[in-house]
């Protein structure tokens, strides 16, 4: 009556590439967070090169930039959810359909789909997003980010050089 299975097909090695480092990039996001969390007291400062670099702990309730920080928390939580869920899968089918012989569009795509997981499960557990990296020039301040912040730039610029440069091809 069944049919038994006897070969699983195995996992295409885009496929791999890119669950493995999505992964990474959540799991090394996720850690980092801990660790500050567990060691750092919020709003407190570790100077690590003085002038340009700092450790801090800031817990940011709004997107990029700060954006939606003063709107009530009902509204933010479904509003960034909402939205994380719809660019997941929008990377998640980008991917889908992304030649294997593009290897680094594919760790790009991986790396903003594990950056997004990451911030994402921080707005699932706290309702905002632990941010710890703090870059200055002087009294000029980048916003506080974190791992995941950065892995999803690093892949929008690898996304965005695929897109001018590869042409598709």
């Amino acid at each position: 009556m069944y049919k038994k299975i006897t070969h699983i097909p195995p996992i295409p090695k885009k496929t791999l590439v890119f669950l493995i480092t999505a992964v990474l990039v959540t799991v090394l996001d996720q850690v980092t967070k801990y660790i500050i969390l567990v060691h750092v007291p919020r709003w407190n400062v570790i100077p690590v090169i003085h002038g340009f670099f700092n450790i801090v702990h800031v817990e940011n309730p709004g997107g990029a930039f700060g954006m939606l920080a003063t709107q009530g928390p009902g509204l933010r939580a479904f509003v960034f959810i909402f939205i994380t869920l719809l660019a997941m899968g929008l990377v998640f089918y980008l991917h889908a359909r992304t030649p294997g012989r593009f290897m680094f569009l594919i760790i790009g795509l991986a790396m903003i789909f594990g950056g997004a997981a990451g911030n994402f499960i921080d707005r699932i557990r706290f309702g905002r997003v632990i941010d710890f990296i703090d870059i200055y020039a002087g009294a000029w301040h980048w916003p506080a980010f974190n791992v995941a912040d950065s892995c999803i730039t690093l892949g929008m610029i690898i996304y965005g050089y695929h897109i001018l440069f590869d042409k598709g091809t």
